[in-house]
């Protein structure tokens, strides 16, 4: 299939966007670098205006308007970050905008989308559900619908990320690239391929939302059935069209990561690199850490693309990430129920130089004897030996551990 999207198209949108933008760094990984023996660079789309690289698209696409589209107002449906870009756009431009967002997305986007200006709507649980209605109300109002990522203007927009990465990383090798519906892997794909066509270009999805990999897999787009994901922002069951050429003409492989993969990477890259992102934004470096881009000695760019998570799933993801890490653990002890039993088992834990997080004690359990009482800890561990080791005491101590 033949596209018609071009590098000339980026560079314009370049030029249009650019005085509108910040321009987002690119900074090295020492502890990537160790880990992998690659150079690994991360290009921080988390700290663009909005918290996402969504903004770059929808303002090229908003400044391609006529005047009569501008006068009809503007509609669009996003996960969130799409929508932030739009109602920035349209508000600066003195449009009205209308954003169709997932009931699932995030509260911090539908809060952020709103104060912007933008009416929001809310409709179904993925991006899916959320197109249908505003397509549904783009009828109804005659508003000009801006896709998020099957169109060449908003594509072009994403593409200038490639453009910024080449001048910062001249001689990359490697770049990592979320996909969801494909807008930002089809821009960035098509200036790396444009301008260094000997760097690999990466994309990498959820498997919970693996739509663009199963299009490449039969040749063809398809609607795929999701499951919820912590990458909200890419949870898209039909990849774009447009972006699908792209993507066979330019990406050199798609790799897919799990959930537990994406929630180790968001904690990998709070603690160790000081960057907040959300779980699509997170999905480059959680291919790079579960070992699924198996190159040495290259100079890697992984995009993080943006940083709008949730607070309270930030909270749920590192939980889940500490725990998969060993670092926190949760277990229940069988006590006999007498006087001094639990003093024993916490003397024990402290003499192991684990931190209790919490307890509860309880003889409210069908599978407790009449004279046992149950305990439930979590701790705060160094990691999975000092479990194991933790476990051996008690267990020495004739305590039923599970």
């Amino acid at each position: 299939m033949e596209c018609n999207f071009t590098l000339e198209d980026i560079l314009k949108a370049n030029e249009t966007i650019k005085d509108s933008l910040k321009r987002t760094p690119v900074v090295e990984c020492p502890t990537l670098n160790e880990l992998t023996g690659n150079i690994v660079f991360f290009k921080l789309e988390n700290l663009q205006k909005t918290g996402s690289f969504k903004l770059r698209g929808a303002l090229n696409k908003i400044a391609s308007l006529s005047p009569e589209e501008r006068a009809a107002g503007v509609i669009a449906s996003s996960a969130g970050n799409h929508a932030q870009g739009v109602a920035l756009g349209a508000r600066d431009q003195g449009i009205k905008a209308t954003i169709v967002m997932p009931a699932t997305a995030p509260l911090a986007k539908i809060a952020a989308t709103k104060s912007y200006g933008a009416e929001v709507v809310l409709e179904g649980e993925v991006y899916d559900d959320a197109y249908r209605k505003a397509c549904e109300i783009q009828r109804e109002t005659g508003a000009t619908f801006l896709h998020p990522f099957d169109d060449k203007f908003v594509m072009a927009g994403q593409g200038t990320i490639g453009l910024e990465i080449l001048e910062d990383l001249p001689d990359v090798d490697v770049v990592l690239v979320p996909i969801g519906g494909g807008g930002i892997i089809g821009g960035i794909a098509k200036a790396i391929k444009s301008l260094r066509p000997e760097a690999k270009v990466i994309g990498i999805e959820a498997a919970h939302a693996a739509s663009m990999a199963e299009a490449v897999a039969m040749k063809q787009i398809c609607e795929i059935s999701t499951k919820p994901t912590i990458a909200d922002g890419i949870a898209v069951r039909k990849a774009g069209c447009e972006p699908f050429k792209i993507v066979q003409e330019c990406v050199d492989e798609i790799v897919t990561v799990t959930e537990d993969e994406i929630a180790k990477a968001i904690l990998f890259l709070m603690e160790k690199s000081k960057v907040v992102a959300e779980g699509a934004g997170a999905t480059t470096v959680a291919a790079i850490l579960s070992g699924k881009i198996k190159v040495k000695d290259k100079k890697i760019c992984a995009v993080i693309s943006g940083g709008n998570i949730d607070i309270n799933l930030v909270e749920r993801a590192l939980n889940k990430a500490l725990m998969l890490e060993g670092r926190r653990f949760a277990f229940s002890v069988e006590l006999s129920d007498k006087v001094g039993e639990m003093a024993k088992v916490v003397s024990a834990i402290c003499e192991m130089n684990a931190n209790i997080l919490s307890v509860n004690q309880t003889m409210y359990s069908p599978n407790l004897g009449i004279t046992s009482q149950e305990a439930n800890f979590v701790l705060e561990c160094f990691d999975k030996d000092h479990q194991e080791r933790l476990k051996e005491k008690l267990s020495t101590m004739g305590y039923r551990i599970y």
